[in-house]
């Protein structure tokens, strides 16, 4: 099993000790996964063994939504469902939201359950502060997120592709992007599953990011950062011990490559705390992040 489908399985397990799956439901995902009842029942086992005891996660999850609404909402833009030419005569689709007079341009990459509501709404918000983004939808050769009915098999899907497959359709984003802004500097954004791709699009030394925020990613295994001269702010949630153990060997491959970093771990704040529209959203960690993110491209980006 390669790091992000293990990465995949994890996250059901956790959502299973958290309380947000029961066992029927969470066995039958990963069984979707590949694995068998044997595997499955140990996986859900030691992640439960391991697991906080929920309570806290409950209480970010419930907090208030400010009342104007989530962070750069109040500003988005619309996105477009568009088609491009990726690797190997593969056609692409993607959620592109154009600024007017773009500062800049952001690639965002989903999370394991495709290209959503969610993440489309991300590329409008950040159309909103000056930057056309892209959303590229990596179920494309499967034919889209949105020819899936169950989220379960997207995510299903997702688990099934090769990581190789991943990067070169998000560095044909980025260039794609570039011909789309041209002459402007380039970010990437990635959230959960997008946000370890982040970090694999760095270490495959992706040319032309300027700048770059994983989300809560979990970094790679041996990954070096070497092959690219992004400035980092890599995001975090103080409750993520999972994606958090991950986070001194990101720190010690920024620091050795040299680049501009920063860390900024949110403060009570849970995996997947920036989506609105999961069980974990914390609105004050989500508003922070997003001004550091802001703040981050306007410095980097222009």
């Amino acid at each position: 099993m390669e790091p992000l489908q293990q990465y995949i399985a994890e996250e059901i397990a956790t959502d299973h000790a958290d309380g947000i799956l029961d066992r029927r439901e969470a066995m039958r995902r990963l069984g979707m996964l590949g694995l068998g009842v044997g595997a499955a029942s140990a996986l859900l086992a030691a992640c439960s063994s391991t697991s906080d005891s929920g309570t806290t996660h409950s209480a970010s999850a419930t907090a208030a939504a400010p009342a104007a609404g989530p962070p750069g909402t109040a500003t988005a833009l619309k996105s477009s469902s568009i088609t491009f030419a990726g690797p190997q005569g593969r056609t692409l689709q993607a959620a592109w939201a154009p600024s007017p007079s773009p500062r800049g341009g952001v690639l965002v990459i989903h999370e394991n359950t495709g290209l959503t509501d969610f993440i489309r709404s991300v590329t409008g918000r950040f159309a909103g502060i000056g930057y056309s983004a892209l959303a590229v939808d990596l179920l494309s050769e499967e034919g889209g997120t949105a020819t899936f009915s169950d989220p379960a098999a997207a995510t299903a899907a997702l688990g099934k592709i090769p990581q190789d497959r991943f990067v070169a359709d998000l560095q044909a984003g980025v260039a794609e992007l570039g011909r789309r802004v041209p002459g402007k500097k380039l970010g990437v954004t990635g959230f959960c599953f997008g946000g370890g791709l982040t970090w694999m699009v760095l270490t495959a030394g992706t040319p032309n990011i300027a700048a770059a925020t994983p989300f809560y990613g979990p970094y790679p295994a041996g990954g070096e950062l070497s092959g690219t001269k992004a400035a980092v702010l890599a995001i975090y949630g103080s409750l993520d011990k999972r994606v958090g153990a991950t986070r001194p060997a990101a720190e010690a491959a920024m620091q050795q490559a040299g680049l501009p970093h920063e860390t900024f771990i949110a403060d009570g704040a849970d995996h997947a705390f920036f989506n609105d529209t999961g069980p974990r959203y914390n609105p004050a960690g989500a508003a922070q992040a997003w001004q550091k993110v802001t703040a981050w491209y306007a410095r980097y980006l222009g």
